[in-house]
């Protein structure tokens, strides 16, 4: 299959743009003034359904100061434009929040960039409650250091970010044979990674082979019974196949899997379940290009470049019996627990969700997973497990995405799937909890997670390095905006992520930042704010690093 390019990737994300209101067409306008504090929502209603459609644009003064290991003060004009958009309809739902900036450097030490950054989640109908089509994009900028750990946001600077985009799209089919349920879905994805560094260099003078980009595919089918409808307990066979192709040294995991499962119902509440299936699971590379010295050779890019030559080398090769035993419980339809124990990988398994909304205003949601995937499956995971219905939270001054959604539905955050940027496939095992409450005049969310990567890579490779390292990710994220009048309001943002890795002497650092705004809604479409940040860390093998930032600026919604 051709490649994307990068260059194509804008595109994509506009064409989600595009394609959320022509999907909605059974879509709805509902009646309702705006707040006086909020920007105007262009609306259009039919039926049960509602379109959102707040296009914007932006200018605005800001000033960065670095107050550690050096004192450059650097300001620049941002101009922007974007649009925030949502559906609600019968049979479609979904949110965009789209968004271009351009930075004009003021004085020799300040460059001009432009970033593009957005998220689309989009869910349609073709045949109600049969067929329905799903898509999601994301753009993202997220700062790096040397090792190659990322979190999102961060002062562009121009060398220690990189953009990360993800695209995904594919259909999914409910139906039924008789008592029979049937499921079946398939899923093509696209990420990248593309960073203005030449390269990496981790504190053992050793280069980091940083992702670049690959494709995903994913198809599933599933066909079983409730208890009840057949036998007094439940029935189903389903398979699974998953692949990811790495560009990095031509790296390819490929899963298949086929399973029976059975669900015993021990309450109107409670019940058990368990299956037994056959999965085999397979990862390869071939080794980088060595040059008459003896040395890798890195091309343009920064990236290994591949010995293609040479045969595929084997990183993993299991196949076998799995299987996994848990508990379903959902005594509410407010209220859900699923705790899964088993066999897989070729070791223990952990898997699980919890969810509770205790009101309509306010949820608590928790997962614990455990998969096998590059950085870019990782990444397009998350994007997947995101809700159509969600508010786009980004940083007051880089005007960049938070990592996590304002939104009462499970999956809001996407900050797990960051961590480090390195190319090679990894085992992931981790747990995701999110809180949001939502007041109406104040909105509030955290998440906070924990995620451990162990990478596989085939012997005889230069990747082989890596084989069997780990690297440990604990992140927070965290907002609370709301309205201090008819005319006024607020919002403020808050990250830290804590790094450990034994993949090198320098494995460890933290990374903090926090950012505030005030806004003032001057007429109906024109608003003005003012806004600080503060971001930094700490790293074991450099000089800690902070910098400060204010922005004022104006903008006005059409």
């Amino acid at each position: 299959m051709a490649k994307l390019k990068l260059r194509h990737l804008p595109a994509l994300l506009a064409s989600l743009a595009l394609a959320a209101p022509a999907l909605a067409q059974d879509a709805a306008d509902s009646s309702g003034a705006d707040t006086a504090a909020e920007a105007p929502r262009h609306s259009a209603a039919r039926g049960k359904g509602r379109i959102e459609v707040e296009p914007y644009i932006e200018a605005a003064q800001v000033l960065t100061a670095e107050l550690s290991p050096g004192n450059d003060v650097v300001t620049y004009t941002r101009l922007a434009a974007g649009v925030d958009a949502s559906i609600n309809g019968r049979n479609t739902a979904g949110g965009l929040s789209l968004r271009y900036e351009r930075n004009f450097g003021w004085g020799k030490n300040a460059s001009d960039s432009d970033t593009l950054s957005g998220l689309a989640r989009v869910s349609a109908a073709i045949i109600p409650q049969t067929l329905t089509i799903e898509a999601g994009g994301l753009a993202a900028r997220a700062s790096m250091d040397g090792d190659g750990r990322s979190v999102f946001g961060g002062i562009d600077n121009g060398n220690d970010v990189t953009h990360l985009y993800a695209i995904y799209a594919g259909p999914s089919l409910q139906t039924h044979a008789g008592d029979v349920a049937v499921n079946a879905g398939y899923r093509f994805g696209y990420s990248r990674a593309d960073s203005p560094r030449s390269g990496f260099v981790n504190a053992d003078g050793d280069p980091v082979d940083v992702f670049d980009e690959s494709t995903m595919h994913a198809a599933s089918i599933h066909a079983g019974t409730r208890p009840g409808d057949v036998l007094p307990v439940g029935l189903g066979i389903g398979a699974g196949w998953n692949r990811e192709d790495i560009s990095n040294l031509d790296q390819r995991l490929e899963d298949f899997h086929v399973r029976g499962d059975v669900t015993v119902p021990v309450s109107q509440t409670l019940a058990v379940v368990g299956g037994i299936g056959y999965e085999k699971v397979k990862i390869s590379n071939r080794d980088v290009l060595w040059d008459d010295a003896g040395h890798p050779v890195i091309g343009s890019d920064g990236h290994y470049k591949t010995d293609k030559s040479k045969p595929r080398q084997i990183a993993y090769d299991v196949d076998g019996l799995i299987w996994d035993v848990g508990i379903i419980w959902r005594p509410s339809p407010r209220t859900s627990l699923e705790a899964h124990v088993g066999r897989r990988y070729g070791s223990m398994s952990y898997y699980g969700s919890f969810g509770w909304q205790a009101s309509r205003r306010s949820s608590v949601n928790v997962s614990v997973y455990d998969s096998i995937s590059g950085y870019g499956g990782q990444l397009n995971r998350a994007l997947v497990s995101l809700p159509t219905d969600f508010q786009a939270i980004r940083d007051p001054v880089t005007g960049e995405l938070s990592g996590c959604v304002g939104s009462l539905k499970e999956g809001s955050c996407i900050n797990g799937a960051l961590g480090a940027l390195r190319s090679a496939v990894f085992r992931a095992r981790g747990i995701t909890a999110t809180y949001a409450l939502d007041l109406g005049r104040i909105t509030t969310g955290i998440g906070v997670g924990y995620d451990r990567r162990k990478y596989i890579a085939a012997d005889g490779t230069i990747l082989a390095a890596v084989d069997g390292k780990t690297d440990e990710n604990v992140w927070l994220a965290a907002y609370l905006n709301g309205r201090l009048g008819p005319r006024s309001s607020f919002s403020t943002n808050i990250y830290a992520n804590w790094f450990d890795s034994n993949l090198d002497r320098g494995g460890g650092g933290t990374a903090f930042g926090v950012s505030a705004a005030y806004n003032y809604l001057l007429t109906q479409r024109l608003s003005a704010t003012a806004a600080v940040g503060l971001d930094g860390g700490t790293r074991k093998r450099d000089e800690d690093y902070w910098n400060a930032s204010a922005l004022v600026g104006m903008r006005y919604s059409f």
